[in-house]
């Protein structure tokens, strides 16, 4: 088989692979029209390879444009399974929001930039101050009620299966669970029922490609988040190669086209 990426640090040793800039789309036309499938393409160029250029592109469609920010996770998430998401409010800047807000979530509750990543741009809000502070800065308001949590899970879904499951633990009584905030990653007792539940999700929504994090609070699980472009940290210890991973995905799906 024939690749184009447009991202080489997340196909690094796949086969028949030729790197394209994304900004060079249109001018490397040629390699594109050879290519069986577009590999990481950037939001932005996923209309023109998918609707004009009629091709087949990893992650999924449905992968990058619903995870495009966490308005998109969110709305996806409540089509298909809403009692899994945290009681959450997305509002535009106004006075009126902001007494909405005041009037619906006791504090504290979280509120988060709609993109960032890595536990960035995820703030919690103790009054009415930090809430205003926090509005000045994001004419869109994402509000999540808060859950008392001490750890999370990643759950890594590439092709039609979870390949890797890790807790992310907070062990320094801070407010981020993420590793690049210092969670400790841990393989420890992952829940059949989470595997199962994500497994689920992603295939409900076409996403072939995504790290879900879900948290564990008031006897069930709540999907936080999916990001289509998420660390590795986890795949490092656990010694398994993502990249063979999705090329042995695109072989079989391809194959069978």
């Amino acid at each position: 088989m024939k690749f184009v990426t447009f991202n080489p640090f997340r196909t690094i040793g796949i086969p028949g692979i030729q790197y394209v800039k994304p900004e060079h789309l249109f001018s490397e036309r040629e390699k594109i029209d050879q290519a069986d499938v577009c590999l990481f393409p950037e939001n932005w160029q996923v209309n023109a390879l998918v609707y004009g250029m009629k091709k087949p592109i990893f992650p999924s469609i449905q992968s990058i444009q619903l995870g495009f920010n966490k308005v998109e996770v969110t709305r996806a998430l409540w089509s298909v399974c809403p009692g899994h998401v945290p009681y959450t409010q997305i509002l535009g800047h106004s006075e009126d929001s902001i007494q909405k807000i005041l009037q619906n979530f006791p504090f504290p509750f979280v509120a988060k930039e709609i993109r960032n990543s890595m536990g960035n741009g995820v703030f919690l809000i103790h009054n009415e101050e930090e809430l205003r502070e926090y509005a000045e800065n994001n004419p869109t308001m994402y509000i999540q009620e808060y859950l008392e949590i001490d750890r999370d899970l990643r759950v890594c879904f590439v092709g039609d299966e979870v390949i890797a499951s890790y807790w992310r633990i907070n062990e320094s009584n801070s407010f981020h669970n993420n590793v690049a905030k210092g969670g400790k990653i841990s393989f420890d007792n992952i829940p059949q029922d989470a595997i199962e539940l994500v497994t689920e999700t992603a295939r409900a929504l076409g996403i072939d490609h995504a790290g879900f994090d879900l948290v564990f609070a008031n006897d069930q699980f709540y999907f936080l988040e999916f990001n289509t472009l998420f660390g590795n940290q986890g795949f490092q210890q656990l010694g398994i190669s993502i990249e063979q991973k999705i090329y042995k995905y695109l072989q079989t799906k391809h194959s069978t086209m």
